[in-house]
């Protein structure tokens, strides 16, 4: 069968596509940037790919209407005024595309949303859903809580918090309720339910055995990683000063983290329904949940992670739009240095940032970190996905991974740190020469202000970096 899959550059997306190969489908992959999407070479002789944007009408002529069925994953946590707009918008263009085609079935993974008061992007999932039921087809709406998984941005902000403060003084809504759920739990229902008439024309709740608040969460977190941890509630803090604790402690962007305490005031527990039954699935509990997340971890497995997700930064454009960078108006530093072993350099650029670091002056580098989060921007919690490969689109600490080819010895980074300007750091190889260029284009007088402010500290920074990565007498 030929499934169209929507989101497949995304968080879900990335893992159900394998899933879906395994199965022996045909994938259509509906992407909004080819750029960033890079799937295994394994997997390419089963799939192929197509640049849609559902905001933009005139794009979907590009999906094939020879597709037997279709996954909508396409969220956004965006802390825009119109996100629900938005969300509406492209939940019609996309039914819209699939009009004329043999579809059966389109297979849509919303939130549970089964109170009277629904956050504002809990609701825009209903509307979402809503819009999709309205097709010429056979729908199925999944509706899950918090996702646990290795990557997923739930486990990531309970893994930052538990792991980082002994003590915790916390906002109300840690009591409020929700049933987790397994990534792995939610792969399964996501390929069982294709094609399958017991899910044909009905939303279902989907989640673990587990009903639990936001603060046995998080002490269950703890006991599971052998942490003695202490929280305490209070009524006192506001959804806007939650938002900026989230922020300031986790790794999550100030968008996801205002978007995540909006919905966290809502309980979301799942409504009885047998799909788990006529599927034949036995969801994990929350300690087990953990438990796979980890192994993913400690055996470097993780597939997707919401911080490779634009949200996790201030990218708003396709990857396409930076990767000729610009000359004119711009400041250029380049560096140069000859070296002996290729391959060993590539590995080391191709571990850069993370848990690697940067390898010269890595405590300079956190703390130019640390003043971009006082300000609002990402700085370097983000890390990266994987400590070995690394693809365009992904993010590597406070960077944004545009163009990452071994064959062509070239990765080239965008800054997502807030600076008054865009800037560009790029490694390549050519005839045995390792050739680092920094890049800065300014936005008025404040971007050559800032220029001329950190090139003193470019010589050391730079320099030296470029000195460790040539270096491979260690390695």
């Amino acid at each position: 069968m030929k499934i169209l899959l929507t989101g497949a550059t995304g968080y879900i997306g990335k893992r159900l596509l394998p899933q879906l190969v395994r199965m022996g489908h045909q994938v259509v992959c509906c992407v909004r940037d080819q750029n960033r999407f890079e799937p295994p070479s394994s997997l390419t002789e089963h799939i192929s790919v197509v640049e849609v944007d559902f905001l933009k009408e005139e794009t979907l002529a590009n999906i094939p209407k020879d597709i037997d069925a279709a996954y909508y994953l396409i969220h956004s946590m965006s802390g825009a005024d119109d996100f629900s707009e938005m969300e509406k918008k492209s939940a019609q263009h996309f039914r819209k595309s699939l009009e004329g085609s043999k579809v059966q079935q389109v297979i849509y993974l919303g939130g549970i949303i089964n109170n009277e008061v629904l956050s504002k992007h809990l609701l825009s999932r209903k509307v979402v859903e809503d819009e999709l039921r309205k097709g010429d087809y056979h729908f199925t709406a999944l509706r899950a809580g918090i996702i646990i998984g290795s990557g997923s941005a739930s486990f990531e902000i309970i893994r930052d918090l538990v792991e980082k403060l002994p003590l915790m003084i916390a906002p109300r809504w840690l009591k409020t309720r929700c049933q987790p759920i397994a990534i792995r739990d939610v792969m399964s229902f996501l390929s069982k339910s294709l094609f399958q008439e017991s899910a044909y024309d009905s939303h279902f709740d989907i989640g673990g055995p587990d009903v639990l608040t936001y603060k046995e969460m998080l002490l269950g977190y703890a006991q599971n990683r052998e942490l003695n941890r202490h929280i305490w509630t209070v009524p006192v803090m506001t959804p806007k000063l939650s938002s900026y604790w989230l922020f300031f402690v986790t790794s999550t962007s100030y968008k996801l983290a205002s978007a995540l305490v909006d919905s966290m005031t809502v309980e979301v527990i799942c409504q009885p329904n047998p799909l788990a039954k006529n599927l034949q699935i036995a969801p994990l509990n929350y300690q087990q949940s953990l438990d796979a997340a980890f192994t993913k971890i400690e055996s470097n497995e993780v597939i997707s992670s919401w911080k490779d997700s634009l949200i996790s930064g201030r990218f708003e454009n396709n990857l396409s739009e930076y990767i000729k960078i610009p000359t004119h108006g711009c400041f250029v530093d380049q560096r140069k240095t000859p070296i002996v072993d290729e391959e060993k350099v590539l590995n080391r650029i191709w571990a850069i940032g993370g848990s690697t670091g940067w390898y010269y002056g890595n405590r300079l580098w956190k703390i130019r970190g640390f003043m971009d989060k006082m300000v609002g921007g990402v700085g370097l919690r983000r890390g990266r996905t994987h400590p070995g490969t690394i693809h365009s689109g992904d993010s590597v600490d406070f960077w944004r991974v545009l163009y990452a080819k071994r064959e062509d010895k070239r990765l080239l980074l965008y800054a997502e740190m807030k600076v008054p300007g865009d800037a560009w750091l790029e490694f390549k190889i050519e005839d045995s020469c390792l050739i680092q260029t920094a890049t800065f284009r300014p936005k008025g007088i404040w971007g050559r202000l800032y220029w001329y402010s950190v090139y003193p500290f470019h010589g050391p920074i730079f320099g030296g970096m470029l000195r460790k990565l040539a270096d491979t007498s260690s390695s």
